[in-house]
């Protein structure tokens, strides 16, 4: 049994094969580039969340904080904190429209 021979011969080297290697790699290359994260993109998509993330935290943080000390120190504070609450906001989305609008900085 083992002095039979294989059905087919081994396939040499071929020129064909080596091209089409040759072409799987370079096309293997191109899709890992194409496809790389996009650090730049994804960090300025970061920093623009965070700045709006601040901007209505600390407007709305602030417009309580002012209000409540103005409604301490005239002795209407619940009126007091409530109109600054909303005047908070109204800063927060100011300053978030404001920064949308610009375009995007490339720090």
């Amino acid at each position: 049994m083992s002095d039979e021979k294989p059905a087919r011969e081994p396939i040499g080297e071929d020129a064909r094969i080596d091209a089409l290697e040759g072409r799987l790699k370079a096309a293997r290359e191109r899709e890992e580039k194409r496809n790389a994260p996009q650090v730049k993109g994804s960090d300025a998509s970061y920093k623009a969340g965070n700045k709006v993330l601040a901007d209505l935290l600390g407007g709305i943080l602030g417009g309580c904080v002012v209000g409540y000390a103005i409604g301490w120190l005239t002795g209407t504070n619940p009126w007091a904190l409530l109109i600054g609450l909303f005047l908070g906001i109204v800063v927060a989305f100011r300053n978030i429209i404001r920064s949308s609008s610009q375009p995007p900085s490339g720090d």
